[in-house]
């Protein structure tokens, strides 16, 4: 994120953890130049842009500052947003066209209703031209206005070709949006802070539910929420190889999912640390 939206981003979870009943220690709380460093030590070959708007107007600075931020920094896919405002259909075309490889609505934060029909011509691009497009829908770790299963199940029933990717798993709706990404062929599922000793805490996965899990197959893709995140990147990694899914889901959660997602080919890294 640009630097001064990412120090509200952190002050806010600053803010946030007394109300939680614990801490937000953030883990990366450092430079862009080091938190780079830190993604490429640890292996991390694409990784994107989570930029959300909170109030109109903001979208398309934001999406100015991606694009600069990508042409820069070429291992992060070009990743632009939206919000419900006269403008939106018509700079997400723009973004589509300038090559925008992947998008982020965060209805908690955004406070908007993804049914807004500002956004009907958004969500009908979207799904025409197959772009990714990830979701904060689930209520955790405070629900919105707007969040819950049922009121995105109705985006994509409207949408149903929509390429969602449902950001931590849904949490903590984690059988509803299981069941939405198992309805719909495009929509996905991804892992941020799931299954973590964090979240588990208070929203633990389901272990009911690891069965249908594994059977997604090619629609379960890693997210870390870095650098806010309370804990090593490292233990998201562990997490998820502890559910015991084998070594082919972990890999294809970990790596040939998104590959094949975003229409890259990349050969494994073989630097990988944890600072």
């Amino acid at each position: 994120m640009p630097e001064n939206v990412l120090k509200k981003v952190w002050a806010y979870l600053d803010a946030v953890g007394p109300h939680l009943g614990r801490e937000w220690p953030i883990m990366y709380r450092t430079d862009e130049q080091r938190r780079l460093e830190i993604l490429r030590g640890l292996g991390v070959r694409r990784f994107t842009a989570m930029i959300y708007p909170h109030k109109p107007g903001m979208a398309e600075w934001l999406n100015a500052w991606s694009a600069d931020f990508a042409d820069r920094v070429p291992d992060c896919l070009r990743t632009a947003t939206f919000f419900p405002e006269p403008q939106a259909a018509s700079y997400v075309a723009a973004e589509i066209a300038g090559g925008t490889q992947v998008f982020k609505a965060h209805l908690q934060v955004g406070g908007y209703d993804p049914r807004d029909s500002l956004l009907d011509a958004v969500w009908e691009q979207l799904a025409e031209v197959g772009v990714p497009v990830v979701v904060h829908a689930g209520s955790g770790p405070a629900p919105g206005s707007y969040t819950g299963p049922v009121i995105f199940g109705e985006v994509l029933h409207r949408h149903p070709g929509l390429c969602a990717v449902i950001a931590h798993m849904g949490a903590p709706e984690y059988a509803d949006f299981l069941a939405l990404a198992e309805r719909y062929e495009r929509v996905h599922l991804d892992t941020t802070m799931a299954f973590t000793d964090f979240i588990s805490d208070d929203s633990p996965y389901p272990l009911s539910l690891l069965g249908r899990v594994s059977a997604l197959g090619d629609k379960v893709l890693l997210g870390s929420d870095f650098p806010n995140i309370p804990y090593r990147y490292a233990h998201q990694l562990e997490a998820l190889a502890r559910l015991n899914l084998g070594d082919d889901w972990l890999r294809a959660v970990c790596y040939g999912n998104a590959a094949r997602l975003f229409g890259l080919q990349l050969a494994p890294s073989d630097q990988v640390e944890d600072p």
